[in-house]
């Protein structure tokens, strides 16, 4: 691309970001060369920003910018008893908007899936069991992607709750088979939550 040390090194930076190409990652530095300063300044600016404000909240494990414990979590008017667990942060959002659960969450940081080297031991799992040792959950709703390593993991994590003797269900199929949570509209996600089963 034009043969500039500088732009190419740009576009393989952009090209690692999840969901942007090569294709996306040229059109992109070719935005940022053709835009005023003040835009890249801009966005150096929000990153540099985010790194130092946005902590992982030492309860549920998504991102925070408060010193200890997020919003969810330090919100007495959430229900203590309903524990909601989640691939990702971003997936806290889009069950929020649904406005159908009103309680607690739990972010495992990814899904095992073998073939990216990625096992129980390198998600939150460990410290979800110690969470139900140490609260009042009677009831834990897995709201994982619906694709192999989400139905991998949820097969895990049965086996990891049953000995708590709690309710566990998992979100309704109303949210399509292969699809990503992030993509899901409000409406379906909030009858998915409605609608979960117990297993």
């Amino acid at each position: 691309m034009l043969g500039i040390p500088s732009v190419e090194q740009l576009v393989h930076e952009l090209s690692r970001l999840p969901g942007v190409g090569p294709k996306t990652a040229q059109r992109l530095a070719y935005y940022f060369l053709k835009s005023p300063n003040e835009i890249s300044d801009q966005l150096g600016e929000a990153l540099r920003r985010v790194q130092a404000e946005v902590r992982v909240c030492s309860e549920c494990f998504s991102f925070t910018d408060r010193p200890t414990v997020c919003k969810f979590c330090s919100d007495p008017q959430r229900h203590q008893e309903s524990l909601c667990v989640v691939e990702e942060p971003s997936d806290i959002m889009r069950i929020e908007g649904s406005g159908a659960f009103r309680g607690r969450y739990h972010v495992l940081h990814g899904v095992i899936s073998p073939l990216d080297g990625v096992g129980p031991q390198d998600l939150k799992i460990g410290a979800l069991l110690k969470r139900l040792q140490q609260s009042p959950i009677t009831e834990v709703i897995l709201a994982l992607d619906a694709d192999l390593e989400g139905d991998t993991t949820i097969l895990y994590l049965m086996k990891q709750l049953s000995p708590f003797g709690i309710k566990i269900s998992r979100i309704a199929h109303g949210v399509p088979m292969g699809s990503d949570i992030d993509y899901i509209d409000d409406r379906t996600m909030g009858r998915a939550l409605d609608n979960r089963v117990e297993l």
